[in-house]
């Protein structure tokens, strides 16, 4: 059973800057160094296009605000672009000569709601810039896959290879309601990705629409994911799974204790869970209300 203790709100949007006028969705955390901890989000314009900024916090007050980015580390891309429309952080992989930033790309409605497709940005300076690895996204559309929601990856690299789960499109119900589920994918360079259409967690039923935003964490050979998921006309809940292989996975979501507060910024979704340990303890990154519309909060895991 995991039980989490909510250390409350941690980030909220910063109105002075042009790229956060609203949210901050999707955080991550990146150890920078002793207690500090730089948290990557998306911010929204006051034309709701997301771009990725970052906050930097002491563990130890995590809800007070050491540093904030006065300019995004990643915008909009070209007109065109798979990402034309807003970008999101969705995990960092840190490796010995740069950072490799997996990021959500956003296009706006066609005949569907939204296309969201991965991209790959890095850094060869610490995290203080990022530049696009390719103007095209990394996971491509295929009979497998024919449908523009390939996204919110998460990437380890475990040994000699690299390990991607993602969403991926299965359905859309209407224009409005997309059916998507949690898919596997690896690589040998975390820029091509072998796309076999392997589904790791799958909807329990009809009713479960959405399984949303992985996070995984490999502990002792056993691989551990927390994800979100959504049925029926309930809002985003956060979930749990287990795997020996990293590809078949056994649900275990009432093993999670981490649920909605009577009121405020977090009383009506919960979503996004982003996982990170630190001096023996386990964290929990996670949004609320409006897809992070208010702000992002920490949670602690107690036993």
């Amino acid at each position: 059973m995991q039980k989490w203790k909510k250390i409350g709100k941690i980030i909220q949007p910063n109105g002075k800057l042009f790229w956060n006028y609203s949210h901050a969705m999707l955080p991550i955390a990146d150890h920078l160094y002793d207690d500090i901890f730089r948290i990557y989000y998306s911010g929204r314009n006051k034309d709701n296009l997301s771009h990725i900024g970052a906050v930097t916090i002491d563990l130890n007050e995590p809800n007070r605000c050491l540093d904030i980015t006065e300019n995004p580390l990643m915008s909009p891309g070209n007109l065109g672009c798979f990402d034309d429309n807003g970008v999101s952080p969705s995990c960092i992989v840190n490796l010995p000569d740069k950072k490799l930033l997996y990021y959500i790309g956003w296009k706006p409605r066609s005949t569907t709601r939204m296309s969201v497709v991965a991209g790959l940005a890095e850094s060869l300076d610490g995290g203080i810039s990022y530049n696009r690895v390719s103007r095209a996204p990394i996971l491509v559309k295929n009979n497998l896959e024919p449908y523009d929601i390939l996204t919110a990856p998460w990437v380890i690299k475990d040994k000699n290879i690299f390990r991607m789960w993602y969403v991926s499109g299965e359905s859309w119900i209407h224009p409005d309601l997309p059916v998507y589920n949690i898919k596997y994918a690896d690589s040998l360079d975390g820029l091509k990705w072998d796309q076999k259409g392997i589904v790791a967690i799958k909807a329990i039923d009809e009713h479960e629409t959405a399984l949303a935003r992985p996070c995984v964490v490999k502990e002792d050979n056993l691989y551990k994911m927390w994800y979100s998921y959504k049925r029926g006309s309930q809002t985003y809940r956060i979930g749990y799974a287990e795997s020996n292989d990293a590809i078949n996975w056994n649900r275990m979501d009432d093993e999670i204790k981490i649920g909605l507060s009577k009121n405020g910024w977090d009383s009506e979704m919960i979503e996004y869970g982003a996982i990170f340990s630190h001096k023996g303890k386990t964290y929990m990154l996670f949004n609320g209300n409006g897809y992070g519309l208010s702000g992002a909060g920490l949670a602690v895991l107690t036993e």
